[in-house]
């Protein structure tokens, strides 16, 4: 099997949520350890009247990028900013950007997603489910696509005593509740809510365990692995130390227990599991000769002697 940064070699890579917490951590390690990797294109929208080349632009100056910019002056070329939106019709994608991404993307990393836990549950269907809908609709387009990982959560199955690595069924039918949504008003919307969460917390928890099905049932013969993280946090070693300083306070529950993870961990789990997939699947094709469906969900542990140091 070949290594992890040979793997990636000659690759163009789609991100979405390129500009969150973890997609940024994310598009930093892959150049920075991949560098043979061809070209990275990230789907940003419009903000505060700046567009997404300077959004990005904006991005790379901060300190997470210094690491890289040192060993790879020339990292920034490498990445494409791509015109979008993940709540509109075709992500807001002009005819010629899809047809590039159609044409050209190996791998996807759908990171994006509305992590408030408060979010109204229109708003965190429209983000969660709906844009992941969107998402791969579009994989399914894409003439060379290797392998396409959904960033879930290890708390979608919170209402669970025991997590095992399957994506179980839904509380309700995510296409039902999509076509109700659309014509209930807002103060419907929200009478109903407490009664569709049940023992789930969030609209968070909720909507990403609907993603997750969604991907199950839409993913077709495209090659799908789901990463479910717990809480992520700073960065433990990479691309520096960031976990430092004292936390006074924290408002919780005496008997609750916090797993939370690095995230530089996070990411390098995120990207072997792709590594992994996508090379299972050529290993099957070479000997079955044929597309075989492979949808596999992996926690933050299940790559840990994996991962890249």
């Amino acid at each position: 099997m070949v290594t992890i940064s040979e793997y990636y070699e000659g690759k163009n890579v789609l991100i979405t949520g390129a500009t969150g917490f973890m997609g940024k951590v994310l598009l930093e390690k892959l150049l920075r350890s991949c560098p043979g990797v061809k070209a990275v294109y990230v789907l940003v929208r419009p903000k505060a009247g700046q567009a997404p080349d300077a959004r990005i632009a904006d991005m790379m100056n901060c300190k997470l990028f210094d690491r890289l910019r040192e060993e790879q002056p020339d990292f920034a070329e490498k990445i494409v900013a791509v015109n979008s939106d993940l709540t509109q019709p075709d992500l807001d994608l002009s005819t010629k950007d899809q047809e590039t991404l159609t044409g050209c993307v190996n791998m996807v990393f759908h990171c994006a997603a509305t992590i408030r836990f408060n979010e109204p549950l229109k708003d965190a269907m429209q983000l969660n489910v709906l844009a992941t809908q969107k998402m791969v609709s579009l994989a399914h387009r894409m003439k060379h696509l290797e392998v396409f990982i959904h960033v879930s959560t290890a708390y979608a199955h919170c209402d669970r005593e025991l997590i095992e690595e399957v994506v179980y069924p839904p509380p309700v039918d995510y296409r039902k509740l999509i076509d109700t949504l659309e014509w209930m008003d807002d103060k419907l919307v929200s009478l109903i809510t407490p009664k569709l969460l049940g023992e789930r917390p969030n609209t968070y928890t909720y909507t990403k365990a609907l993603a997750e099905h969604l991907v199950q049932q839409e993913c077709g013969n495209l090659n799908i692995a789901i990463v479910r993280p717990s809480i992520v946090g700073a960065s433990w070693k990479e691309p520096f130390p960031a976990g430092k300083g004292i936390l006074r306070t924290m408002r919780a529950s005496n008997s609750a227990v916090a797993d939370l993870v690095p995230v530089d961990v996070v990411i390098n789990t995120t990207l072997a599991a792709a590594w992994y997939s996508g090379s299972q699947r050529h290993a099957r094709s070479d000997k079955h000769s044929n597309n075989t469906r492979h949808t596999k969900s992996l926690t933050h542990r299940s790559l840990e002697n994996k991962v890249m140091e």
